[in-house]
């Protein structure tokens, strides 16, 4: 990976279950969309605390942000559904070790 490769990611995730958008340790992104096949929360987090700042209850996109994630500051998508989901995301490396 270089910067400006895209760093993207699509899985199913498991009701009540996270998707935590964290690059590998040294490594920095921007995160510029999360697709959503269901009811989602998405939540700032920095290893403790978690804050909650988006909700949705049907599948969606939330499109063109710039969410600065690290290894440890992160964005975390919660499926909220009764169900697996699929959820993604993608962006760019903006720092790569």
């Amino acid at each position: 990976m270089a910067i400006g490769d895209i760093y993207a990611d699509i899985q199913s995730i498991g009701a009540g279950s996270y998707l935590d958008i964290q690059p590998v340790a040294g490594s920095e992104a921007v995160i510029h969309n999360v697709y959503h096949e269901g009811g989602v929360e998405i939540y700032r987090y920095d290893g403790t605390n978690n804050l909650l700042f988006a909700t949705a209850i049907d599948a969606g996109v939330y499109a063109y942000y710039a969410f600065h994630v690290n290894n440890t500051d992160r964005i975390r998508v919660k499926n909220t559904e009764s169900a697996a989901k699929l959820i993604g995301f993608d962006g760019i490396y903006t720092k790569v070790t």
